[in-house]
């Protein structure tokens, strides 16, 4: 009778299981608001403290406060973002025509590779087909202009109501979380570290090591530098290969077209650029938060894979968090676990002492 489980005891079980099963309803039907919704909780992070000194300190009126901080946001996430959408649009409009000098550029680096070396290097694959495919990709990625405009309109409406009801937020999230007011707070402090190291540093990783390659674009005359400078930075965050994605195929091409120094100096500025890039992981980012090269590597790949776009930010954010609620874990538990080993030895010994 006293291991049965009481009806008390029940009734949590059940009403636990009802509300995993509706938010499990909830988050797969509102899967697509993801990274709305996720996007929405890096700029509540970014710009919580100032939202509360200018409500609380300055008496700013909170829908002016809110205001304020959306068009801030929109100044440094939309006017880049235009920029670069804008140069890319450009060149991928005419996808068809860019497509047909990789094409040729790349047949040109195949039969210099195998004059040189008597070996086929893509004897095995289909260029046309390898076009056919470039031209419906870059196609798609004009398509999703509308999608990411659309998830940062959601994401600025998530952001409105978590801003002007922030307190109340924060408090029912404290009462939810089981676990002791320490550790909330740990969490919360590593969380806000870690998506303020991902939103800084991936931009100034990225930029850093584009701009690096740029110096060699520019040196060596190579078309279209300012394009190639994009593409580069944004291939940076692709993990292991990163820039080289770009900068070794413009190196080839110049090669091919007899100019080994512009080969030599842009395969140069492409190695300088890794260099760059540990120099501020480890200066810049250390500073901020010291998060592991593989949680990064890893990190982006899960995140691409479960979040999209997002998930550059998120990715190595999921795994930290993993690895900060283990230590949570032991940190609540393996004292409750000594308190009752403490409790047991002392009823030991206390009835070890009474007399019979």
């Amino acid at each position: 009778m006293g291991n049965q489980i009481s009806n008390n005891k029940i009734r949590q079980i059940i009403l636990l299981g009802m509300i995993f099963g509706f938010l499990f309803l909830i988050g797969f039907n509102l899967s697509n608001f993801l990274p709305s919704f996720l996007g929405a909780v890096t700029l509540y992070v970014i710009f919580r403290d100032y939202y509360f000194k200018l409500t609380e300190e300055r008496k700013w009126k909170p829908w002016l406060a809110i205001g304020f901080l959306m068009l801030l946001s929109l100044l440094v996430i939309i006017v880049p973002f235009y920029y670069i959408a804008e140069t890319l649009v450009v060149k991928l409009a005419n996808s068809r025509e860019y497509i047909e000098i990789a094409i040729e550029n790349a047949n040109q680096i195949h039969q210099y590779i195998k004059d040189k070396t008597g070996y086929d290097i893509i004897n095995s694959i289909d260029i046309k087909k390898v076009g056919e495919w470039a031209t419906v990709y870059t196609s798609s990625l004009l398509n999703t202009t509308v999608e990411v405009v659309t998830t940062i309109v959601t994401a600025f409406f998530i952001l409105y109501f978590m801003l002007i009801n922030s307190r109340a937020m924060e408090r029912a999230l404290e009462k939810a979380v089981p676990l002791k007011k320490s550790n909330i707070n740990k969490i919360g402090e590593r969380f806000r570290k870690l998506i303020i190291a991902n939103v800084v540093g991936i931009p100034v990783v990225a930029i850093g090591q584009g701009l690096t390659v740029l110096i060699g674009y520019l040196i060596f005359g190579v078309s279209s530098p300012f394009f190639l400078f994009i593409l580069t930075a944004m291939a940076s965050l692709i993990p292991i290969v990163g820039g080289a994605i770009v900068y070794v195929p413009v190196s080839l091409v110049l090669l091919v077209n007899q100019d080994p120094v512009g080969a030599a100096g842009v395969l140069f500025f492409g190695f300088l650029s890794a260099g760059v890039d540990n120099i501020l992981r480890f200066t810049f980012l250390k500073r901020i938060e010291n998060i592991h090269p593989l949680n990064s590597v890893f990190g982006i790949i899960l995140g691409l894979k479960v979040f999209g776009f997002i998930g550059l930010i998120f990715g190595p954010i999921l795994i930290s968090i993993t690895m900060l609620l283990i230590q949570v874990y032991h940190d609540e538990f393996s004292e409750n676990d000594k308190k009752e080993e403490n409790d047991t030895d002392d009823i030991e010994e206390i009835s070890e002492n009474i007399p019979l």
